[in-house]
């Protein structure tokens, strides 16, 4: 099972909100390597280990949590973000 990602960019909108992907921020909160035209990452392919979530998993949680549940956690933050950016 992949992770389902919707692409809404929101993660790549909010680097400045986590410790781990601060050093990411453009500046205005947003990442470096979004392109803000396509709304997509331009280095998608070769992007940064903690903007991935299958390699994060297996760094990190895979002995904490089965697959299922650290996607589930993931989609509900997920959803998070995108309210909090509706609200803003």
């Amino acid at each position: 099972m992949d992770f389902p990602c919707t692409k809404c960019g929101a993660c790549c909108r909010n680097v400045h909100l986590a410790e781990q992907t601060r050093t990411l921020d453009r500046g205005d909160g947003c990442c470096m390597h979004y392109d803000d035209t396509s709304k997509l990452c331009r280095i998608y392919d070769s992007r940064p280990a903690i903007c991935r979530v299958d390699v994060q998993f297996t760094l990190h949680y895979q002995s904490q949590m089965s697959w299922q549940q650290f996607c589930e956690l993931n989609v509900a933050a997920c959803s998070q973000l995108a309210q909090w950016e509706q609200q803003k």
